[in-house]
Parts: C-alpha cells; sequence; structure tokens
C-alpha cells in the first residue's frame, strides 16, 4: 500500500490557494480562501495558547520560558501551511532565505537585552525592531548560499552570546496577569501566519521565508512583560533564549537540505524534531550544572 503523504491529507480538508487545491463547488474561490485562512490562523492562535511562553515564564522562570519561545511556534504554522500550498523547492529556497534571517533575530535580542536595562519598552522594543528591519533589509540584497547561511549565524552567535551572558540571571519578580496576555499573543502570531499564507505567492520564497521568521513570540513577550516586571527581567528571558535560537538554526538548515531529497512533510518533522531534542538537552544541560553545584 502506498504511503499517505499527511501534507495531502491535509490539502483535501484544508482547501487553499495553489494550483493544485480546489474549493467545494457550491463556494466561490474568494469565500474558499477566506474561510481556509480563517482556518489557519485559528488553528495557529490554538497552539499559541497551547504554548503561551508568558505564564510558562511566570510560573518556571526566565530558562524554561525562553525554551519554550525559541520552538518554532510562529515559524512552524507558517510553514506548514506554506507546504500546504507549495512544492518543496519553495520550501527549500524559503528556508535558505530564513537562515540569515535567524542571525538578524540575534541581533535583535541584543539589542533590547542592552537597551531594556535603563529604558521602557517603547525605545528598547521600537530600536530592536528597527534593527532586525534593517538587517532583514540587508538580508534580502544578497544571494545567499547554504554556506553563507550557516556562516553568517556562526559569526553572530560567537559575538552576541558571550554578550548575553551577564544579563541571563536575574529575578523573576510575580508577573500580573491581565486577562488579553494570551489573546494578544494569539492574534499577533495568527496575524504573521496569515500575512506569510496570504503574501507568499506574491513575494515568493525568499520573501515568506523572511517573513515567516520574525521574531513575534519575542516581541510579544517583551511588549507583555516589560511593562509588568521590568525591563532587567524580561531581558534575562531574551538572553536565556539565545542558545535556543542555534538550535532553531541548525532546524532551519536541516529543512533545507532535506526538502528536496525527502519531500516537505519529512523535513518539517525532521525540523521540529531538530527544535525540540536541542532545546530538551539544553534543559538536561542546565539542570545537571544546577545539580552539580
Amino acid at each position: 500500500m502506498p504511503a499517505i503523504h499527511v501534507l495531502d491529507l491535509a490539502k483535501e480538508w484544508m482547501p487553499g490557494t495553489s494550483p493544485g487545491m480546489t474549493s467545494a463547488p457550491w463556494m466561490s474561490p474568494e469565500l474558499s480562501f477566506i474561510l481556509t485562512l480563517a482556518l489557519r490562523m485559528a488553528i495557529t492562535a490554538a497552539f499559541v495558547i497551547a504554548a503561551s511562553a508568558s505564564i510558562i515564564t511566570e510560573r518556571s522562570g526566565a530558562v524554561i520560558g525562553a525554551l519554550v519561545a525559541t520552538l518554532p511556534i510562529s515559524a512552524g504554522p507558517s510553514y506548514v501551511f506554506l507546504a500546504m500550498d507549495h512544492d518543496a523547492a519553495f520550501i527549500a529556497q524559503g528556508a535558505l532565505a530564513s537562515l540569515p534571517i535567524n542571525a538578524a533575530t540575534m541581533f535583535l535580542g541584543l539589542t533590547y537585552i542592552f537597551l531594556a536595562q535603563r529604558n521602557n519598552v517603547v525605545v528598547s522594543l521600537g530600536t530592536a525592531v528597527i534593527v532586525w528591519i534593517g538587517l532583514a533589509y540587508l538580508v534580502q540584497l544578497i544571494d545567499w548560499t547554504l554556506t553563507g547561511g550557516i556562516a553568517v549565524n556562526v559569526v553572530t552567535f560567537a559575538i552576541c552570546l558571550p554578550l548575553m551572558q551577564r544579563f541571563r540571571h536575574a529575578k523573576m519578580p510575580l508577573i500580573t496577569r491581565r486577562w488579553y496576555d494570551i489573546p494578544l499573543r494569539a492574534v499577533l502570531v495568527a496575524t504573521l501566519v496569515g500575512a506569510v499564507v496570504t503574501l507568499s505567492a506574491t513575494i515568493g520564497p525568499t520573501g515568506s521565508g523572511m517573513l515567516a521568521l520574525y521574531p513575534i513570540v519575542f516581541t510579544s513577550l517583551m511588549l507583555i512583560l516589560h511593562p509588568r516586571i521590568g525591563g532587567a527581567p524580561t531581558a534575562a528571558v531574551i538572553a536565556n533564549g539565545g542558545w535556543g535560537l542555534m538550535g532553531f538554526g541548525i532546524a532551519v538548515a536541516l529543512m533545507h537540505v532535506t526538502a528536496i531529497r525527502f519531500g516537505s512533510a519529512i523535513a518539517l518533522g525532521l525540523a521540529l524534531a531538530t527544535c525540540v531534542a536541542w532545546n530538551l538537552g539544553l534543559w538536561s544541560w542546565g539542570r545537571k550544572r544546577v545539580s552539580a553545584v
């Protein structure tokens, strides 16, 4: 019996906008597109609510919150839906564009960490986002290769991780949770995923890969936590996320390498497994260090 491709199954019950995906005969293409997009955004929102890093940070501290935040909470759904609409070559090219953007996210985090020690969330987050946009603009000017993408990540982590180190430890005060915290994060991430899926045919794999990796989870954490607990504790969460972003970069490179060879479903599965295994390894290593003290 031939193997059933999981993405092909998904296409049957979640029609999209690609040439091979058709809507029901009673449904106009416009209505089909709107309903499909709404369903995808709702699925993404549910996923974000289930993996709310702000609540995990409150209950488990900066390290665990950071490890959850560096899982593919927004990029994962974006790439799954892209894979349902486009072929494996599109996913491979998108992942190649995502690789240097991962380095840009590290510099966003570093910028925020330094500024958050003495500035409010508007200055700290606003400047960090401007840095990310500037770097993303430079990234899209370059015709990247896998070697180049890996090299820029290696250099970036060699620079940023030592600079982040002294900001990783901060007392995590009690977080006053607001009713809109989780819905806000869910809406932000779902909106990003919706934008990636909607614009993918227009901006192509390179633009989609760059947009899919906008650090919306980091941004929402800064936006929610900084006004509540202050800049230094929030910066500690971001600083602890540096090592998690290294594993994320490895996962993106693996997705690029395996997408065409093995198909999008396997590539996405391997990338997710890499992120989870890497972060579990970081968590285990951290526990052993604490036990040894």
